[in-house]
């Protein structure tokens, strides 16, 4: 192929794209919001369909889950021996308080049984398709005073409703 020819093909692709690049800024950069239209609601942006369909605040599976993070994550990060011996007051304290077409969560508290002899309060919560990557269910969980890194800080209030 000639070299002129192939340079001229060259530069108006670039042209073009460079012109689509263009229409897509000014597009996106628009002011006014505006709805989804007919195929984005029906193919495009069909959203999560989510069931609701999680495990209750005593289910063995959750709580073994928060035992066991429990435990690694003290021994791993805080060179700590602490664990979970068990848990009582188990009770459910919100299920899907948001909007309907959020992530269902159940929000729970309980009592645990720390190996320090000292009766602690944990909050978490069983969210649904928040378990490794988006799988099945996953929990989040907090346990009063032992919150080092304060990731749920103030007094473990953000694992809460």
């Amino acid at each position: 192929m000639n070299r002129k020819v192939l340079d001229h093909k060259i530069l108006h692709r670039a042209l073009w794209l460079g012109v689509l690049a263009g229409l897509l800024v000014i597009g996106a950069g628009s002011d006014k919001a505006r709805a989804a239209n007919w195929l984005e609601k029906n193919f495009y942006l069909s959203g999560p369909r989510y069931d609701g369909d999680l495990p209750a605040c005593n289910a063995a599976s959750a709580l073994s889950a928060i035992t066991s993070n429990f435990q690694t994550r003290e021994s791993r990060f805080w060179n700590s021996s602490l664990q979970i011996a068990g848990y009582d007051r188990i009770r459910e304290v919100a299920f899907r308080p948001w909007a309907p077409d959020t992530i269902p969560r159940r929000f729970c508290e309980a009592r645990a049984y720390v190996s320090d002899g000292k009766w602690r309060s944990v909050y978490y919560y069983i969210g649904e398709d928040t378990g490794v990557i988006g799988a099945s269910w996953g929990v989040q969980w907090c346990v009063m005073g032992l919150d080092r890194n304060w990731a749920y800080n103030p007094s473990c209030r953000m694992a809460r409703p």
